[in-house]
């Protein structure tokens, strides 16, 4: 096994993967800023080094400063976690000619699969459904209006190269089309240094439905579904496992799909397919090359620690898990608890906490990396920590969900904490009659 692994993040996804780590005995280097030197993450890890001053730019995006940090410490391995450079092929290709092993796929999957209209190809070739749209990257007006008569009203404008609902514009009408084309090509290129758009087909009432799989020289395995359809302007806020949605036949294409996919790719490590689900169909959306942050839904329901799963495919090239070794039972909630003010349009609330207490108790479980006295910096993502609740059903994690919620104690910041207790209360919710749009359609605050 691997004797030492450096953790290229911060915040509650390092802390995840040095729990994993010191599991199985695996010395860990942490990186951080100079905002970050007293982080929760720095006082777990064995050893820490500051890369940078609190831009990413210039410190967890700082690809030689990575790299130095590496070399002094002698780290073996590099576990990237979500975000920052989680999905970025040069990094990984600069880490496979230096011989550090990157806890992820390879830097030719994560380029092949992150290119958003060659995903869609890959996909396709392999037998997944996929949402009717442009076949390639288009960047003139002339060919995405001939692309909009082809599939008709409302369409969705994407960036290629982009994520989290950058560069992303829905156009109902013909008349928008222009404006908001300009307006996402902008975007793209401030955002991701690229232009190139592609154009879909808008599903109006979808579900977000995503696919966990691990997967290694000898097989690919699913660790079944995730529902993440609470979402706001396109950010996920609940996931739950299993979808509430979903017959049994349904599941069953959609999981040997997948699998054959994946496994056709030659993928190595753990990643996630996401799909859109509509009407009883579902179409493929993109791949996620790395551990997503809903991953502990999956984990309890599973019992199966998909962190240290990662470790062990990357060092040895293949899972030990058989599909066999999959047995979910009951049901999951996450709710990503931000530090901001969801009253005030979601304000940000950076600020130092005061007194913190996290719920506890059966079945329950709190990924962050917040104590008393931590300063929440206004300089990275919102989300403070995660609450996971297990139940024999849905209802039962629900109301688990609903008592850990009450136990928590944030003070010195603004959480979210409040608007997850109207929508895990709210009639939409229960009845599981949502969709991605609905926080986005509805006034719920």
């Amino acid at each position: 096994m691997f004797k030492k692994i450096l953790i290229a993040n911060r915040g509650e996804i390092a802390v995840r993967v040095i729990r994993a780590c010191k599991e199985w005995g695996i010395a860990t280097v942490a990186v951080h800023s100079d905002v970050d030197r007293d982080s929760m993450h720095v006082r777990l890890a064995d050893e820490s080094i500051c890369i940078g001053s609190h831009q990413p730019a210039n410190s967890y995006l700082n690809v030689p400063a990575l790299m130095s940090a590496i070399e002094l410490t002698k780290a073996e391995a590099v576990h990237p976690g979500y975000g920052f450079l989680s999905e970025n092929a040069n990094f990984a290709e600069v880490l496979e000619k230096n011989n550090i092993k990157f806890i992820g796929a390879s830097s030719k999957l994560i380029e092949m699969m992150g290119d958003k209209i060659q995903a869609k190809k890959i996909a396709k070739e392999h037998g997944l459904p996929v949402i009717e749209g442009s076949e390639g990257g288009i960047t003139d007006i002339e060919s995405a209006k001939e692309i909009c008569k082809k599939i008709g009203f409302p369409v969705l404008i994407k960036a290629s190269a982009g994520g989290g609902g950058k560069g992303m514009k829905i156009v109902h009408k013909e008349e928008e089309f222009e404006t908001l084309f300009s307006t996402a090509k902008s975007e793209a290129k401030k955002y991701f240094g690229n232009d190139e758009i592609y154009i879909e087909k808008f599903f109006q009432n979808p579900r977000h439905i995503e696919v966990q799989v691990l997967s290694g020289k000898n097989r690919t395995v699913h660790l079944h579904e995730r529902d993440c359809s609470v979402q706001r302007r396109h950010q996920k806020l609940i996931e739950e496992t299993p979808s509430p949605i979903l017959t049994d036949p349904i599941r069953k294409d959609l999981f040997e799909r997948t699998v054959n996919m994946v496994s056709k790719i030659g993928y190595e490590g753990a990643g996630t397919v996401e799909f859109i689900y509509e009407d009883g169909k579902f179409y493929f959306l993109e791949m996620n090359t790395r551990v997503q942050v809903e991953h502990p839904v999956t984990e309890m329901v599973t019992g199966i620690d998909i962190i240290k799963e990662q470790i062990w495919i990357a060092y040895t090239g293949e899972t030990a898990l058989k599909q066999s070794d999959i047995n979910p039972r009951g049901h999951a909630i996450e709710c990503r608890i931000n530090a901001e003010d969801a009253s005030r349009n979601f304000q940000p609330s950076p600020g130092t906490i005061g007194m913190c207490h996290q719920p506890s108790g059966f079945r329950t479980r709190v990924d962050g990396a917040i104590y008393q006295g931590y300063k929440v910096t206004p300089y990275y993502d919102s989300m403070v920590c995660k609450v996971i609740t297990h139940g024999r059903n849905r209802t039962e994690a629900i109301q688990r969900m609903n008592r850990s919620l009450d136990e928590f104690v944030i003070e010195g910041i603004t959480t979210t904490i409040p608007l997850h207790k109207i929508l895990l209360n709210h009639k939409k919710f229960v009845d599981s009659d949502f969709n991605v749009s609905w926080l986005d359609n509805e006034k719920v605050i």
